[in-house]
Protein backbone atom coordinates (compact mmCIF):
# COMPACT_ATOMS: atom_id res chain seq x y z
CA UNK A 1 0.00 0.00 0.00
CA UNK A 2 1.18 3.45 -1.03
CA UNK A 3 1.10 5.69 2.02
CA UNK A 4 1.95 8.88 -0.38
CA UNK A 5 -0.83 7.91 -2.46
CA UNK A 6 -3.38 7.57 0.37
CA UNK A 7 -2.57 10.97 1.53
CA UNK A 8 -2.73 12.63 -1.31
CA UNK A 9 -6.10 11.02 -2.31
CA UNK A 10 -7.16 12.26 1.51
CA UNK A 11 -6.27 16.09 0.91
CA UNK A 12 -6.93 16.38 -2.82
CA UNK A 13 -10.70 15.00 -1.77
CA UNK A 14 -12.72 18.33 -1.93
CA UNK A 15 -15.67 17.03 -0.09
CA UNK A 16 -12.83 16.26 3.15
CA UNK A 17 -10.87 19.02 2.93
CA UNK A 18 -13.90 21.53 2.63
CA UNK A 19 -16.01 19.87 5.32
CA UNK A 20 -12.11 20.20 7.59
CA UNK A 21 -11.75 24.12 6.23
CA UNK A 22 -15.08 24.65 6.74
CA UNK A 23 -15.18 23.28 10.53
CA UNK A 24 -12.20 25.59 11.38
CA UNK A 25 -13.09 28.82 10.06
CA UNK A 26 -16.92 28.50 10.98
CA UNK A 27 -15.73 28.02 14.49
CA UNK A 28 -12.84 30.88 14.30
CA UNK A 29 -15.64 33.03 12.87
CA UNK A 30 -17.99 32.20 15.95
CA UNK A 31 -15.17 32.74 18.47
CA UNK A 32 -14.27 36.32 16.74
CA UNK A 33 -17.67 37.41 16.64
CA UNK A 34 -18.10 36.61 20.63
CA UNK A 35 -15.09 38.19 21.63
CA UNK A 36 -15.87 41.45 19.16
CA UNK A 37 -19.17 41.04 21.36
CA UNK A 38 -21.36 40.82 17.95
CA UNK A 39 -22.70 37.47 19.52
CA UNK A 40 -23.53 37.82 22.92
CA UNK A 41 -23.55 35.90 25.36
CA UNK A 42 -27.06 33.74 24.93
CA UNK A 43 -26.33 33.92 21.49
CA UNK A 44 -24.45 30.55 21.32
CA UNK A 45 -27.25 28.88 23.84
CA UNK A 46 -30.03 30.24 21.24
CA UNK A 47 -27.65 28.48 18.01
CA UNK A 48 -27.47 25.73 19.93
CA UNK A 49 -31.63 25.17 20.55
CA UNK A 50 -32.25 25.86 16.98
CA UNK A 51 -29.88 23.46 15.92
CA UNK A 52 -31.07 20.58 18.38
CA UNK A 53 -34.39 21.23 18.22
CA UNK A 54 -35.24 21.92 14.39
CA UNK A 55 -31.64 21.51 11.85
CA UNK A 56 -30.76 17.76 13.13
CA UNK A 57 -33.94 16.42 13.30
CA UNK A 58 -34.67 17.19 9.72
CA UNK A 59 -31.06 15.97 9.23
CA UNK A 60 -31.82 12.78 10.68
CA UNK A 61 -35.11 12.02 9.17
CA UNK A 62 -34.12 13.24 6.12
CA UNK A 63 -31.11 11.06 6.15
CA UNK A 64 -33.74 8.09 6.00
CA UNK A 65 -35.25 8.98 2.85
CA UNK A 66 -32.98 6.73 0.81
CA UNK A 67 -34.15 3.63 -0.74
CA UNK A 68 -32.98 0.21 1.32
CA UNK A 69 -30.83 -2.93 0.80
CA UNK A 70 -29.74 -5.70 2.38
CA UNK A 71 -25.76 -4.45 2.41
CA UNK A 72 -26.84 -1.09 3.81
CA UNK A 73 -29.38 -2.57 6.23
CA UNK A 74 -27.00 -5.24 8.03
CA UNK A 75 -24.33 -2.42 7.92
CA UNK A 76 -27.36 -0.17 9.90
CA UNK A 77 -27.72 -3.28 12.37
CA UNK A 78 -24.00 -3.72 12.99
CA UNK A 79 -23.75 0.15 13.79
CA UNK A 80 -26.43 -0.16 16.06
CA UNK A 81 -25.06 -2.84 18.12
CA UNK A 82 -21.71 -1.68 18.29
CA UNK A 83 -23.26 1.47 19.64
CA UNK A 84 -24.34 -0.06 22.01
CA UNK A 85 -21.74 -2.60 23.14
CA UNK A 86 -18.64 0.32 23.06
CA UNK A 87 -20.38 2.62 25.83
CA UNK A 88 -20.44 -0.50 27.99
CA UNK A 89 -16.91 -1.54 26.95
CA UNK A 90 -16.18 2.50 27.75
CA UNK A 91 -17.57 2.70 31.12
CA UNK A 92 -15.44 0.42 32.17
CA UNK A 93 -11.78 1.17 30.28
CA UNK A 94 -12.12 5.11 30.90
CA UNK A 95 -12.15 4.12 34.68
CA UNK A 96 -8.26 2.13 34.15
CA UNK A 97 -7.55 5.93 32.49
CA UNK A 98 -7.80 7.69 35.69
CA UNK A 99 -7.12 5.65 38.53
CA UNK A 100 -4.70 7.82 40.01
CA UNK A 101 -6.78 9.95 40.71
CA UNK A 102 -9.34 10.28 43.56
CA UNK A 103 -12.43 8.45 43.29
CA UNK A 104 -15.07 11.18 42.98
CA UNK A 105 -12.13 13.51 40.46
CA UNK A 106 -12.35 9.98 38.79
CA UNK A 107 -15.69 9.38 38.02
CA UNK A 108 -16.59 12.57 36.88
CA UNK A 109 -13.76 12.42 33.83
CA UNK A 110 -14.53 8.80 33.46
CA UNK A 111 -18.14 10.01 32.14
CA UNK A 112 -16.46 13.02 30.64
CA UNK A 113 -13.91 10.55 28.61
CA UNK A 114 -17.01 7.89 27.55
CA UNK A 115 -19.65 10.65 26.04
CA UNK A 116 -18.27 13.03 23.32
CA UNK A 117 -20.29 15.73 21.73
CA UNK A 118 -21.60 13.32 18.86
CA UNK A 119 -24.69 15.09 18.25
CA UNK A 120 -23.52 18.71 18.14
CA UNK A 121 -20.17 18.39 16.63
CA UNK A 122 -19.96 14.76 14.86
CA UNK A 123 -22.75 14.49 12.93
CA UNK A 124 -22.77 17.97 11.20
CA UNK A 125 -18.73 16.72 10.18
CA UNK A 126 -19.91 13.31 9.48
CA UNK A 127 -23.26 14.71 7.05
CA UNK A 128 -20.44 17.40 5.60
CA UNK A 129 -18.06 14.50 4.30
CA UNK A 130 -20.15 11.22 3.85
CA UNK A 131 -23.81 13.10 3.01
CA UNK A 132 -27.12 10.87 4.01
CA UNK A 133 -25.58 7.86 4.16
CA UNK A 134 -23.27 8.62 7.06
CA UNK A 135 -25.80 10.94 8.60
CA UNK A 136 -28.02 8.11 8.69
CA UNK A 137 -24.75 5.54 9.80
CA UNK A 138 -24.58 8.48 12.49
CA UNK A 139 -28.15 8.85 13.79
CA UNK A 140 -28.14 4.72 14.27
CA UNK A 141 -24.95 4.83 16.15
CA UNK A 142 -25.96 7.87 18.34
CA UNK A 143 -29.24 5.70 19.74
CA UNK A 144 -27.23 3.59 21.71
CA UNK A 145 -25.31 6.66 23.72
CA UNK A 146 -28.40 8.75 24.11
CA UNK A 147 -29.64 5.52 26.42
CA UNK A 148 -26.36 5.65 28.40
CA UNK A 149 -26.37 9.36 28.27
CA UNK A 150 -29.50 9.60 29.89
CA UNK A 151 -29.10 6.82 32.33
CA UNK A 152 -25.83 5.68 33.05
CA UNK A 153 -24.44 9.21 33.26
CA UNK A 154 -27.34 11.17 35.16
CA UNK A 155 -27.13 8.46 38.14
CA UNK A 156 -23.16 8.65 38.01
CA UNK A 157 -22.81 12.15 37.91
CA UNK A 158 -26.02 12.99 39.77
CA UNK A 159 -25.85 10.07 42.55
CA UNK A 160 -29.54 10.03 42.06
CA UNK A 161 -31.97 6.87 40.45
CA UNK A 162 -33.28 7.66 37.15
CA UNK A 163 -36.16 10.13 36.94
CA UNK A 164 -39.30 10.80 34.98
CA UNK A 165 -37.80 13.61 33.68
CA UNK A 166 -34.75 12.47 32.40
CA UNK A 167 -36.39 9.41 31.06
CA UNK A 168 -38.81 11.89 29.05
CA UNK A 169 -35.66 13.48 27.99
CA UNK A 170 -34.58 10.44 26.95
CA UNK A 171 -37.73 9.95 24.43
CA UNK A 172 -39.00 12.86 23.75
CA UNK A 173 -35.66 14.15 22.34
CA UNK A 174 -36.76 15.93 18.70
CA UNK A 175 -33.52 14.01 17.66
CA UNK A 176 -34.29 10.75 19.04
CA UNK A 177 -38.31 10.95 17.30
CA UNK A 178 -37.30 11.92 14.29
CA UNK A 179 -33.99 8.90 14.40
CA UNK A 180 -36.55 6.06 15.49
CA UNK A 181 -39.03 7.62 12.83
CA UNK A 182 -37.11 8.05 9.82
CA UNK A 183 -35.11 4.53 11.09
CA UNK A 184 -38.69 2.65 11.17
CA UNK A 185 -40.16 4.57 8.35
CA UNK A 186 -36.46 3.10 6.27
CA UNK A 187 -37.01 -0.66 7.17
CA UNK A 188 -40.29 -1.09 6.73
CA UNK A 189 -40.46 0.72 3.51
CA UNK A 190 -40.56 -2.71 1.23
CA UNK A 191 -43.53 -3.59 2.74
CA UNK A 192 -45.66 -0.27 2.13
CA UNK A 193 -47.89 0.77 -0.41
CA UNK A 194 -46.19 1.61 -3.51
CA UNK A 195 -46.29 4.53 -5.89
CA UNK A 196 -44.51 5.73 -9.06
CA UNK A 197 -42.34 8.45 -8.93
CA UNK A 198 -39.76 10.11 -11.17
CA UNK A 199 -35.83 10.12 -9.95
CA UNK A 200 -34.16 13.10 -10.90
CA UNK A 201 -30.95 11.56 -10.34
CA UNK A 202 -31.30 8.66 -12.26
CA UNK A 203 -34.10 9.94 -14.67
CA UNK A 204 -36.38 6.83 -14.57
CA UNK A 205 -39.60 6.29 -12.56
CA UNK A 206 -39.34 4.14 -9.89
CA UNK A 207 -41.59 2.07 -7.62
CA UNK A 208 -41.04 3.75 -3.95
CA UNK A 209 -43.69 3.83 -0.97
CA UNK A 210 -46.04 6.15 -0.63
CA UNK A 211 -43.93 8.47 2.41
CA UNK A 212 -40.86 8.25 0.54
CA UNK A 213 -41.12 12.40 -0.07
CA UNK A 214 -37.89 12.88 -1.30
CA UNK A 215 -39.37 11.55 -4.09
CA UNK A 216 -43.40 11.55 -3.87
CA UNK A 217 -43.27 15.13 -2.53
CA UNK A 218 -40.88 17.66 -3.11
CA UNK A 219 -42.57 21.02 -1.58
CA UNK A 220 -42.62 19.07 2.10
CA UNK A 221 -38.48 17.36 1.25
CA UNK A 222 -36.99 20.70 0.00
CA UNK A 223 -37.83 22.91 3.49
CA UNK A 224 -36.47 19.76 5.72
CA UNK A 225 -33.07 19.90 3.44
CA UNK A 226 -32.70 23.70 4.05
CA UNK A 227 -33.09 23.45 7.73
CA UNK A 228 -30.66 20.07 7.90
CA UNK A 229 -28.39 22.65 5.90
CA UNK A 230 -28.18 24.84 8.63
CA UNK A 231 -27.27 22.13 11.15
CA UNK A 232 -23.56 22.09 10.19
CA UNK A 233 -22.83 25.93 9.97
CA UNK A 234 -25.10 26.86 13.05
CA UNK A 235 -23.59 24.21 15.13
CA UNK A 236 -20.02 25.37 14.22
CA UNK A 237 -20.79 29.17 15.19
CA UNK A 238 -22.46 28.14 18.15
CA UNK A 239 -19.42 25.93 19.51
CA UNK A 240 -16.71 28.82 18.54
CA UNK A 241 -19.08 31.47 20.43
CA UNK A 242 -19.01 29.18 23.40
CA UNK A 243 -14.68 28.67 22.85
CA UNK A 244 -15.21 32.63 23.22
CA UNK A 245 -16.93 32.79 26.67
CA UNK A 246 -14.09 30.73 28.27
CA UNK A 247 -10.48 31.95 29.02
CA UNK A 248 -7.90 29.90 27.64
CA UNK A 249 -4.98 30.95 29.63
CA UNK A 250 -6.85 29.36 32.71
CA UNK A 251 -7.86 26.27 31.10
CA UNK A 252 -4.20 25.29 29.33
CA UNK A 253 -2.83 25.59 33.08
CA UNK A 254 -4.69 22.32 34.29
CA UNK A 255 -2.35 19.28 33.94
CA UNK A 256 -5.66 17.45 33.93
CA UNK A 257 -7.36 18.99 31.47
CA UNK A 258 -4.46 18.45 29.09
CA UNK A 259 -4.63 14.52 29.85
CA UNK A 260 -8.03 14.64 29.62
CA UNK A 261 -8.05 15.97 26.38
CA UNK A 262 -5.55 13.13 25.28
CA UNK A 263 -7.58 10.46 26.40
CA UNK A 264 -10.52 12.13 24.71
CA UNK A 265 -9.52 12.43 21.36
CA UNK A 266 -6.97 10.29 20.85
CA UNK A 267 -6.96 7.38 23.42
CA UNK A 268 -10.80 6.64 22.87
CA UNK A 269 -10.84 6.87 18.80
CA UNK A 270 -8.17 4.31 18.85
CA UNK A 271 -9.90 2.16 21.17
CA UNK A 272 -12.47 1.94 18.67
CA UNK A 273 -10.42 1.81 15.43
CA UNK A 274 -9.09 -1.54 17.35
CA UNK A 275 -12.29 -2.84 18.23
CA UNK A 276 -13.49 -2.06 14.73
CA UNK A 277 -10.75 -3.65 12.75
CA UNK A 278 -11.00 -6.90 14.87
CA UNK A 279 -15.06 -7.12 14.50
CA UNK A 280 -14.29 -6.82 10.87
CA UNK A 281 -11.61 -9.04 10.37
CA UNK A 282 -13.47 -11.67 12.79
CA UNK A 283 -16.61 -11.35 10.59
CA UNK A 284 -17.98 -10.83 13.69
CA UNK A 285 -19.20 -7.37 13.26
CA UNK A 286 -18.19 -6.44 10.10
CA UNK A 287 -18.83 -2.36 9.10
CA UNK A 288 -17.60 -0.76 5.36
CA UNK A 289 -15.23 2.35 5.15
CA UNK A 290 -18.26 4.62 5.70
CA UNK A 291 -19.69 3.37 8.92
CA UNK A 292 -16.07 3.28 9.93
CA UNK A 293 -15.49 6.78 9.60
CA UNK A 294 -18.28 7.62 10.88
CA UNK A 295 -17.91 6.13 14.34
CA UNK A 296 -14.54 7.34 14.54
CA UNK A 297 -15.31 10.83 14.28
CA UNK A 298 -18.08 10.75 16.00
CA UNK A 299 -15.59 8.95 18.95
CA UNK A 300 -12.84 11.52 18.80
CA UNK A 301 -15.48 14.55 19.33
CA UNK A 302 -15.09 17.14 22.36
CA UNK A 303 -16.79 17.01 25.80
CA UNK A 304 -20.31 16.20 25.68
CA UNK A 305 -23.02 19.34 26.60
CA UNK A 306 -25.02 17.29 28.81
CA UNK A 307 -22.26 15.53 30.45
CA UNK A 308 -20.85 18.62 31.42
CA UNK A 309 -24.09 20.18 31.97
CA UNK A 310 -24.43 16.86 34.75
CA UNK A 311 -20.84 17.96 36.38
CA UNK A 312 -21.85 21.74 36.32
CA UNK A 313 -25.44 21.57 37.13
CA UNK A 314 -24.57 19.21 40.18
CA UNK A 315 -21.54 20.25 41.41
CA UNK A 316 -18.85 17.62 40.59
CA UNK A 317 -15.77 19.12 38.94
CA UNK A 318 -17.40 22.40 37.79
CA UNK A 319 -14.09 24.01 37.07
CA UNK A 320 -12.71 20.89 35.64
CA UNK A 321 -15.64 20.14 33.23
CA UNK A 322 -15.59 23.44 31.90
CA UNK A 323 -11.86 23.49 31.06
CA UNK A 324 -12.06 20.10 29.74
CA UNK A 325 -14.53 20.98 27.24
CA UNK A 326 -12.52 24.27 26.39
CA UNK A 327 -9.26 21.96 25.75
CA UNK A 328 -10.96 18.96 24.27
CA UNK A 329 -13.04 21.26 21.62
CA UNK A 330 -9.71 22.99 20.59
CA UNK A 331 -8.26 19.30 20.20
CA UNK A 332 -10.88 17.50 18.44
CA UNK A 333 -10.34 19.99 15.71
CA UNK A 334 -6.89 19.42 15.64
CA UNK A 335 -7.07 15.81 15.47
CA UNK A 336 -10.29 15.55 13.58
CA UNK A 337 -8.11 15.82 9.98
CA UNK A 338 -6.12 13.43 11.38
CA UNK A 339 -8.54 10.69 12.34
CA UNK A 340 -9.90 11.33 8.88
CA UNK A 341 -6.51 10.42 7.09
CA UNK A 342 -6.36 7.58 9.48
CA UNK A 343 -9.78 5.84 8.22
CA UNK A 344 -8.68 6.64 4.42
CA UNK A 345 -5.26 4.76 5.20
CA UNK A 346 -7.67 1.65 7.04
CA UNK A 347 -9.90 2.06 3.98
CA UNK A 348 -6.91 1.48 1.30
CA UNK A 349 -6.13 -1.57 3.38
CA UNK A 350 -9.05 -3.72 1.80
CA UNK A 351 -10.14 -4.65 5.14
CA UNK A 352 -13.52 -2.18 5.17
Amino acid sequence: MNFGKVLAETFTNMNIVSAITSTIFIILLGFVLRKKNIFTAQFGKVLTKVVLSVSLPALAFNSFMAPIDQKTLRQGINVLIFGIVVYIILIFVTKLMYLKYPKGRGDVLSVLTTFGSTTFFGIPIVAAIYGAKGAMYASIFNIGYRIFLYSYAYIKMSGLEMDKKNIKQMFLNPIVIATFLGLILWIIQPYMPQVSAFNAATNQTVQVAFYRIDLTALWLFKPLTYLAGLASPLAWLAIGSTLGEITLKSAASDKTSWYYTAMKVIAVPAINVILLVLLTVSHILPVDKVALATIIIMMATPTAAVASSYAIGFDREAVLASNASLLSTIGAVIMMPIWIVVVSILGATGIF
